[in-house]
């Protein structure tokens, strides 16, 4: 599932491709438009070079002289770069022409997809439920966001109207790295902890964003949350996992007691 590091990888792999005009836009499966159909996009985006794009949690803005493309990756999104004469992969749905490429919009699922705004605050307009991104919120910041919250730990660090960006791998990581357990209640975190919590996000989503991705390495939990007999990489504590809030959670019940 695509979380904060991934939508900065396809950020940059969209500012390489800045500044030249579009030549059209063809939508191969109309099922990822949000509000608006395939005429009205390539008509807004054609002859219309891509500004600077900004990354806001999981979303990507990608401003166009005017209008604004809001990308949304759902599940299984992706936002890739080819040569023109690259054969097409069958969940290619959206395709940006370049005179020397093509940008290609791909999602086997559908679940989010391709949205028009007509300008930069239409574009923030549609931002408004998200809480600040999680790259750049302090600790005293993370602090009131988690204040009072009484749901468990891990539901809130995930929903994107609390801290944008992060998702189920991305947020099991950062507990264990903090050593809190993701059942926890969010608002009863003494000072302490959220500090290790705080440390723990920066440092986790600094080196994800520079690897692309949630690394899988061996020192992290993501290297062993999906083998069948996962051990936890520090101590070696048969890791546990559970259903929280519908979404599947890995934890070291010695290294993140209640």
């Amino acid at each position: 599932m695509p979380e904060l590091p991934d939508v900065e990888k396809f950020r940059r792999v969209l500012a390489e491709h800045t500044g030249e005009p579009i030549r059209s836009v063809s939508v191969l499966d109309a099922g990822v438009l949000r509000g608006v159909t395939a005429r009205r996009l390539d008509a807004a985006l054609r002859g219309r070079p891509f500004g600077e794009p900004r990354r806001h949690g999981k979303w990507l803005l990608a401003p166009a002289g005017g209008p604004v493309v809001l990308l949304h990756f759902g599940m299984t999104g992706s936002l890739s770069w080819h040569r023109a004469d690259e054969p097409r992969h069958r969940h290619d749905r959206v395709i940006w022409r370049f005179r020397d490429g093509e940008l290609r919009y791909r999602d086997m699922r559908k679940l989010q997809g391709v949205r028009l705004a007509a300008d930069g605050e239409a574009a923030e307009h549609a931002l408004d439920g998200l809480g600040p991104d999680a790259s750049e919120v302090s600790r005293d910041r993370l602090a009131d966001l988690l204040s009072g919250r009484r749901g468990r730990l891990k539901p809130a660090l995930t929903d994107q109207s609390v801290l944008a960006g992060l998702g189920n791998l991305l947020a099991d990581e950062i507990l264990w790295r903090a050593r809190i357990n993701p059942m926890r209640t969010g608002g009863d975190l003494d000072g302490p902890e959220l500090t290790a919590l705080h440390r723990a996000m920066r440092g986790v989503l600094r080196a994800s964003v520079k690897a692309g991705r949630v690394p899988p390495r061996r020192t992290w939990l993501t290297g062993a949350r999906d083998e069948p007999e996962g051990a936890c990489p520090r101590c070696g504590t048969p890791l546990s996992s559970r259903r929280v809030s519908g979404r599947r959670t890995v934890w070291c019940r010695t290294c993140q007691p209640r």
